[in-house]
């Protein structure tokens, strides 16, 4: 299945500090993003491209909390502001959820202004492999990305550290076929080198 990175996830226990990580590292200035009333989250975004961003993101405190598990383990995150999920877009969303491991979860409709589409959401807000496992997305309508402004970074690598490094590229073969993807055996971990203006960035 030709899935494709579409974003990664910088969370924090603030929107601040998330945003000043995204920012610091990458000497780019982030976009507002705006706020998922079902998720009880707000975020900043930066383009990678035509298709590709960066989100920061965590728990709006002005929010009702939702009456499920928020996406990308942000119930239970702790520590600095980190990469510490990831999104992979897919052009059919039941088809890679067949596909996908066990702990996947089911889709639930993501709405932020002319964008719609479809992502997966574990009951435990977990996602396989420790959390390191993509959350899949199938878009309906505009992508996100195509919205923000190019400041012409570009993601060059993504790379996944995982114990059962073999498992999880098996995993994400039947998936993706993106090149920019690198599977180590490792503690788990992301960390994405991107090209910007300045040189080559590590996000981590």
């Amino acid at each position: 299945m030709p899935g494709l990175i579409d974003h990664l996830v910088v969370t924090a226990d603030r929107l601040s500090a998330a945003n000043a990580l995204v920012e610091s590292e990458l000497g780019l200035a982030t976009a507002p993003g705006g706020a998922d009333a079902a998720m009880g989250t707000h975020d900043r975004l930066l383009s990678l491209g035509p298709e590709d961003f960066v989100a920061a993101l965590a728990i709006d405190p002005g929010a009702p909390a939702p009456a499920w598990a928020r996406w990308f383990g942000l119930d239970r995150r702790e520590g600095p502001a980190r990469l510490s999920g990831w999104a992979l877009r897919v052009p059919d969303l039941d088809a890679a959820l067949a596909e996908a491991p066990e702990g996947i979860g089911d889709p639930v409709e993501v709405m932020r202004g002319a964008c719609r589409g479809r992502i997966s959401l574990p009951e435990s807000g977990i996602l396989p492999f420790d959390g390191i496992f993509p959350a899949l997305v199938e878009w309906t309508g505009p992508m996100p990305a195509a919205g923000l402004d190019d400041h012409g970074a570009r993601l060059v690598s993504l790379q996944i550290r995982h114990p059962r490094a073999g498992a999880l590229g098996w995993a994400l073969s039947m998936l993706s076929s993106d090149d920019r993807l690198v599977v180590r055996e490792g503690p788990v971990g992301l960390s994405a080198l991107i090209h910007t203006p300045e040189g080559e960035k590590v996000l981590a």
